[in-house]
């Protein structure tokens, strides 16, 4: 008889649920990845919560979203890499390209307690 030990226990929770979230309100921008990584156009979206591992955003319905883009999010002067992982309607979880660094999350955690 083997014995089937689970060493991981959030190996069933998808990436996006794994990490915990922050509520952060902040406004934010989707900006196009186009051509030779230009970034010409872009269209403004709020950043509801944030973890290490993706963001959940609202947009306007109407808008046809990329399937990845850059964000970024007001008082925070980096671009952030993201995949569209859902949508429904106006809301759209997305997960970023790579892992936020801790310190750079508090930072944007932080931030918005900063401007409250």
């Amino acid at each position: 008889m083997s014995l089937n030990i689970n060493l991981d226990p959030k190996a069933n929770i998808p990436r996006d649920q794994a990490f915990p979230k922050y509520v952060i309100d902040r406004p934010g921008k989707v900006i196009f990845v186009g051509h030779h990584l230009s970034t010409a156009s872009h269209f403004r979206c709020i950043v509801r919560n944030i973890s290490l591992h993706g963001a959940d955003l609202d947009v306007s319905p109407n808008l046809t979203m990329p399937k990845n883009f850059f964000l970024e999010i007001l008082g925070i002067h980096d671009e952030i890499g993201c995949t569209v992982i859902r949508r429904e309607a106006e809301h759209v979880v997305v997960g970023f390209n790579m892992l936020l660094a801790p310190e750079f999350l508090h930072h944007v955690i932080r931030r918005g307690f900063e401007d409250a």
